[in-house]
């Protein structure tokens, strides 16, 4: 369902929008997109901020279980002889 709403904008800003409408678009399906877009980056950002507490949290633990896991690892035998 859409909303029909009103705001103001500085003309430098507008000029921008309008700048940037595309062809057969409006302004405010522009500024729709633009405010997905950034609602949308909020959300990764806080996703991303989440994994690096969690990995933070547990970085003593995970780099315990690598180098656990790193003793099983066969070693690698390079030869320059062909």
């Amino acid at each position: 369902m859409k909303e029909k709403v009103s705001f103001t904008l500085a003309s430098d800003v507008l000029a921008e929008v309008d700048r940037n409408v595309g062809k057969g678009s409006s302004r405010s399906a522009f500024i729709e997109a633009v405010l997905r877009a950034y609602f949308k980056e909020k959300v990764r950002q806080a996703l991303n901020a989440r994994d690096a507490e969690l990995m933070n949290r547990y970085a003593d633990y995970l780099n315990r279980e690598m180098e656990d896991v790193l003793q099983y690892q066969a070693p690698l035998e390079y030869s320059t002889e062909d």
